[in-house]
């Protein structure tokens, strides 16, 4: 939002610097994110002087120029100028762009005017026409100014160029009040008295509205005063439709605003300077001179200024007549009604509708103006009669015109000021300081916040109804706290902690258990949006079109819908991480997915891990190798181990259509995990043309398989033995079976199974392959004697041989 020091000091008087004002702002809350320099006119017309001619004679060497002597009023002798104008004559006013002056042309580009030779003769300055300064495009002679007017006045003065300070502030969304001059002027005062300063508020006086003529009366009806609660308007006859004056015009351009013509530009500079929407009605299109607050059928046809033709919703709040929509109420006008160079007389609304409605309505045609921009966060409903006729008076100001109707104002409930207690201990308890009550009771008088009754321990406030943020205790406690000055609470020199007992097992705790470990991994954490694009469903068909939970009120398509699997959002950033050429990545992320199934909603937490590129970095002495299945699954196994689940999982075959090879571990039948390489065909969707790795875990499964008990074993006291064989076996057999076989057959002292060789290829029958599996076998009562080995060793062997028809190669 943007804040103009002239136009705020309009409200206040004020004799601060511009940096003491956002510094105080910022202090109560109005974050000043920046101040910039606001010229009407580019340079200010900065070096440049009345200047009067004193002699005018032919140049000596030049046919076109002359050579004049120009009095500047510094009080130093008159200046020769070699002029090339034909209009220039003795006693002449006009303007004189001095030495060192920086003039700008049409494109902003900057020229220096310096002492110089023109044909051999000296020129001290330069005599300006229109164009040469800025003011306009004539360039037939110089500017001849009015005689009456003093050498060495700046020409600033003279042409009225108003130069700013415009403050950029970061308002935040609950300050529905502070959104206009007199709002910021509001807190601006209440900044001032806290620092010993008194400064009165000034607000525009409209004592001088009177009703001229009753000769165009607009019945006005609302139909539906839940979304328009109060409602007024007026006529004005015989304006004139033309350009603003330079005031006006430049009050809008330093807040970034575009003059368009003189009513629509006073509507727009009332709701930045009182906070209060208006809109102007040229009156000859009211039809039937009645105008209906009301609602529309679903589906009717209304094209908007931006020549949009747009359907609206039956929700959607209209400003009608007799033949149908005129305006979206509170958002944007209609592209007949609104004014026009023909315009005669209007009807002028200034309105409170209610914010819910005008938000939805905004969202859903994807508009946002500065009027729902205000309406949506609330106003002050107070002040839509004052604001009314500060309008009117200014469109007579520079529009001329009567006002010929009296003012309706339909207002059936007024919208009550809120009440609330303050309790002294509670507002010296949360801001951790005794505050003086007279100083509370100071502090709140200068935020418009009334005692309605006083105790020696609380206060009874009515707070007022503008302050729409304000509705409780310790809404008034912040209000207290941020005039007071957050850096006026003294840090306390002791610190408080409470430690607590937490159980292992709580979610936090897992989860950042699981974190370090990955992080220490070489993975990083990502946060992505839980919006998405619904079309991503259509890239499995696991996942279905009709489970997506859709916004209401969507930012963009793009982000309309709940995401039902978190492998898109991983896919999203790998994409552009890799599109910046970094293509070795490791992401996880905790979040959640949802649901839209029949008769309910479902949301569950997941836990994703994320890998493609190399494993390893280049480096000269150990070559690159890829990531790959193996190594996802050596991920996923060390965060079950870590969380104790390890040796309860078992493998299980599964099918998903995201997968061109995957796995599943699971409890039982309960699946805790699903891994493993991302079909191309999805990757290609976001232009990935490497390999990618991905792991779900179900994390609130997982939680319940998790204790809280540690279990240990002491270290073996007996030695451990390994014996190996070198199986032939069919290409058929998996190393699952052969592991899963061997720890059937020997449940006691087989420990571990590995496979640490395999081949395939010349010298074996057709068919098969040779897997050289270990076993360590140990005791933990007694050491293991040959004999004993060797029955377990046979007893293996021959289970091989008879259920999966190995042989010892």
């Amino acid at each position: 939002m943007r804040i103009s020091y002239n136009w705020l000091k309009q409200f206040i008087k004020t004799d601060l610097k511009s940096e003491e004002i956002a510094t105080i702002l910022t202090d109560l809350g109005l974050e000043v994110e920046g101040v910039d320099q606001y010229e009407s006119l580019k340079g200010g017309l900065q070096g440049v002087v009345i200047g009067h001619v004193l002699t005018c004679e032919k140049h000596p060497d030049a046919d076109k120029l002359k050579i004049t002597t120009v009095d500047l009023g510094d009080g130093n002798a008159p200046v020769q100028i070699v002029c090339g104008a034909p209009n220039v004559a003795v006693g002449q006013k006009v303007p004189v762009a001095t030495i060192g002056t920086k003039l700008f042309d049409k494109e902003g580009n900057a020229f220096e005017i310096k002492k110089g030779k023109i044909r051999g003769q000296e020129s001290h300055g330069m005599i300006c026409a229109e164009d040469e300064l800025g003011l306009g495009d004539d360039h037939n002679g110089i500017m001849i100014l009015d005689e009456a007017l003093k050498p060495g006045t700046p020409a600033s003065k003279v042409f009225e160029i108003e130069t700013d300070e415009v403050f950029e502030i970061g308002l935040t969304p609950n300050r529905a009040d502070a959104m206009s001059h007199m709002g910021v002027a509001r807190d601006l005062r209440a900044g001032l008295l806290q620092k010993g300063t008194s400064s009165e508020l000034i607000t525009p006086s409209v004592s001088k509205f009177k009703v001229e003529k009753r000769t165009l009366k607009i019945d006005v009806k609302v139909d539906n005063e839940k979304l328009a609660p109060r409602y007024c308007g007026v006529t004005i006859s015989g304006v004139t439709v033309k350009p603003s004056p330079n005031w006006l015009q430049n009050r809008l351009k330093a807040i970034g605003l575009t003059p368009k013509n003189n009513i629509v530009d006073v509507t727009n500079y009332v709701l930045h300077e009182l906070g209060q929407p208006l809109h102007a009605f040229d009156a000859a299109q009211i039809k039937g001179n009645k105008v209906v607050v009301k609602t529309v059928a679903a589906g009717t046809k209304f094209k908007t200024l931006d020549d949009v033709e747009r359907t609206l919703h039956e929700d959607d709040l209209m400003i009608c007549d007799e033949s149908g929509p005129l305006c979206i109420a509170g958002v944007f006008g209609g592209k007949t009604s609104g004014v026009s160079e023909s315009t005669q007389a209007v009807f002028l609304e200034s309105a409170y509708f209610n914010p819910v409605a005008i938000r939805k309505t905004a969202k859903r045609h994807g508009l946002s103006t500065d009027a729902s921009f205000r309406f949506e966060r609330g106003i002050d409903p107070t002040i839509t009669e004052y604001a009314l006729k500060r309008a009117a008076l200014l469109i007579q100001e520079v529009a001329g015109g009567e006002i010929t109707s009296d003012i309706i104002d339909i207002y059936p409930k007024k919208i009550e000021d809120f009440s609330v207690f303050l309790h002294f201990e509670k507002v010296n308890k949360i801001i951790g300081e005794e505050i003086n009550p007279e100083t509370i009771k100071k502090i709140l008088a200068s935020l418009d916040i009334k005692v309605n009754s006083i105790s020696n321990a609380s206060l009874g406030l009515i707070i007022p109804s503008y302050r729409v943020d304000v509705t409780r205790e310790i809404d008034v406690i912040e209000e207290i706290l941020r005039v007071y000055g957050y850096n006026n609470i003294k840090i306390p020199s002791k610190l408080n902690a409470t430690i607590s007992n937490t159980l292992r097992t709580e979610e936090t705790n897992l989860q950042n258990i699981i974190s370090d470990q990955l992080c220490a991994l070489g993975f990083n954490e990502m946060m992505a949006n839980s919006l998405t694009s619904p079309e991503y469903v259509k890239l499995s068909e696991k996942l279905k079109e009709e489970f997506n939970v859709i916004m209401l009120n969507p930012l963009s398509s793009d982000l309309s819908a709940m995401r039902q699997s978190l492998l898109f959002s991983a896919l999203e950033a790998i994409s552009y991480n890799v599109n910046r050429k970094r293509n070795d990545l490791k992401f996880f992320e905790f979040g959640k997915t949802y649901h839209k199934l029949p008769g309910a909603y479902d949301e569950e937490k997941h836990l994703t891990l994320s890998i493609t590129g190399n494993r390893n970095q280049e480096n000269w002495s150990r070559p690159v190798e890829k990531s790959d299945f193996f190594l996802m699954k050596s991920y996923v196994l060390n965060v079950l181990s870590r969380l104790g689940l390890d040796k309860k999982v078992t493998a299980l075959p599964f099918e998903n259509d995201i997968f061109s090879e995957g796995l599943a571990l699971a409890v039982g039948k309960e699946i805790l995990v699903e891994f493993g390489t991302v079909k191309k065909t999805i990757l290609k969707h976001f232009d990935i043309k490497q390999e990618v790795l991905f792991a779900d875990f179900y994390w609130g499964k997982i939680q319940k398989y998790v204790t809280s008990k540690i279990k240990f074993t002491d270290i073996p006291k007996y030695p451990e033995v390994r014996r190996d064989f070198a199986l032939l076996i069919d290409e058929s057999v998996t190393f699952e079976q052969i592991y899963t076989l061997a720890k059937q057959t020997e449940k006691g002292v087989l420990k571990a199974v590995n496979l640490f060789d395999v081949y395939v290829g010349t010298n074996l029958p057709e068919g098969k392959k040779s897997y050289a599996v270990s076993f360590i076998l140990q005791d933990d009562s007694k050491t293991l004697t040959d004999v004993q080995i060797d029955k377990i060793m046979n007893k293996l062997l021959n289970n091989f041989e008879t259920q999966l028809g190995a042989s010892l190669r």
